[in-house]
């Protein structure tokens, strides 16, 4: 059995002006359960229901076969991913026979991605035509029913070394789809309003280790997903797309207590719209370097850029754990890129910060 909550404060939020009140009221105090399940176990098989993490993709600074959690993208991917998973309401049973493992997963109310409200510095603005002006619409949330609950099957097994899996999944998207309408008169304007396809996915991953380098991949076919269209003919604004996204990396453990990650990763549209802002092949690549030293310093830097244009976010921070359960981080994150870029749309919100946290 497990407990936890976790509570935020944010001061700044409401010292100024700067923010709307929706922003206000969303980000300065926020009281969340994090997980909080029951487990039993009857001979080969285990059981957990509650509030629960389930994590089938671990890559770094991005996700790819991690479907299942929601996330809360309210600061876009900047924080740990232990505090920007959101746990879903879950009965979850599993079987372990040798090296087989077999994962059912059931989710009767889900969660969703949380994309703050709009004037948040991380809001995920749309594009908007010359001339127009732009309103956004309150989020549909899916209605609590049969229709709208998730479920998949994960199988893994560990052979000669190699941890190799597969799942499917069946669900309404955690991501939010910006749906369109575009009035011409009296005023021409854009409305956006953001909601959740139902959609399917099978995916896999594998992970090796071979001595001082771990060669991680995970991939994730995604079909019934839509994607904005910059096509102004359309009547809503989206088009739907299939997709496969895969991720390779390669982790080396080198001398003095360092570590250098190297990934490569790309999304592939299936039936490509022609006025998607995405290319049909989009590419990427990461590389993370982090160092101990001392005997309570950390310092790691990492670099995620798209390979089709120069569209990339630089992580630079420095960890001191200065006593038991206590640790002062001290970093920033640098955006750069074109306005409708994964990173350079947020180019304006560079930042420097520094936390002090207790863990018990």
């Amino acid at each position: 059995m497990e407990a936890g909550a976790r509570f935020d404060y944010d001061a700044v939020s409401g010292a100024t002006d700067f923010y709307n009140k929706d922003v206000v009221k969303n980000q300065r105090f926020d009281a969340m359960l994090r997980e909080n399940y029951i487990d039993y176990s009857a001979g080969n098989w285990d059981f957990r229901i509650g509030r629960q993490n389930v994590i089938w993709g671990e890559m770094v600074g991005l996700f790819f076969a991690d479907v299942v959690s929601a996330r809360d993208m309210r600061e876009f991917i900047l924080p740990e991913f232990d505090q920007l998973r959101t746990p879903q309401w879950a009965a979850r049973a599993e079987y372990f026979k040798d090296d087989f493992h077999a994962e059912l997963l059931w989710i009767p109310v889900a969660s969703y991605d949380n994309i703050g409200k709009l004037g948040a510095e991380f809001y995920p603005y749309q594009p908007v035509p010359n001339g127009f002006n732009v309103r956004y619409q309150q989020e549909v949330r899916p209605e609590r029913n049969t229709d709208n609950m998730n479920y998949g099957l994960r199988l893994s097994t560990l052979k000669n070394g190699w941890d190799i899996s597969g799942f499917y999944y069946r669900s309404t998207d955690i991501n939010q789809t910006f749906y369109r309408e575009i009035a011409i008169a009296p005023v021409p304007t854009v409305t956006y309003q953001a909601r959740h396809d139902r959609i399917s996915q099978v995916g896999g991953t594998l992970a090796k280790d071979f001595g001082d380098i771990v060669l991680k991949g995970e991939t994730v076919y995604t079909k019934g997903r839509s994607f904005t269209s910059l096509n102004a003919m359309d009547s809503d604004g989206v088009a739907q797309q299939n997709t496969v996204d895969w991720a390779a990396g390669l982790d080396f453990s080198l001398p003095a207590e360092s570590r250098l990650n190297v990934q490569v990763f790309q999304r592939q549209y299936m039936n490509y719209d022609p006025y998607n802002i995405s290319d049909k092949r989009e590419n990427g690549y990461s590389l993370l370097l982090n160092s101990k030293f001392f005997t309570n310093w950390e310092a790691q830097a990492l670099f995620i850029s798209s390979a089709n244009r120069s569209d990339w976010l630089f992580r630079p921070r420095a960890v001191w754990s200065f006593e038991r359960n206590w640790r002062m981080v001290v970093g920033a994150d640098i955006f750069n890129g074109p306005a409708m870029g994964m990173f350079g749309r947020y180019d304006q919100q560079d930042r420097v910060y520094s936390e002090v946290r207790y863990s018990f």
